[in-house]
């Protein structure tokens, strides 16, 4: 029996799957009626990035395993790679 996790990423290719990474920093920060959470794991220069409607936890120094695609955005006129979480989950 297959668990969630490896349904999602058969479904969708472009998922990664990482798991026991250490939260460097998390940032929780208000964009209407969303709260956008940035995690910066240790390793990484890239930012974790995924919106929740109510405040979450504070994950800095956690080991957490995160389901995410890579994706770019634009700031300041520059282009940015960020990684769109679609799971995050404590281990």
């Amino acid at each position: 029996m297959k668990s969630p996790v490896d349904k999602m990423l058969d479904q969708h290719r472009a998922l990664v799957q990482s798991d026991h990474m250490k939260v460097a920093s998390h940032v929780q920060r208000k964009d209407g009626e969303w709260l956008i959470n940035t995690l910066m794991i240790e390793g990484y220069d890239v930012p974790f990035k995924y919106k929740r409607q109510k405040v979450y936890k504070n994950l800095k120094g956690q080991r957490v395993n995160i389901t995410y695609y890579p994706a770019t955005e634009t700031v300041a006129g520059f282009e940015m790679e960020v990684m769109k979480v679609v799971r995050v989950k404590v281990s």
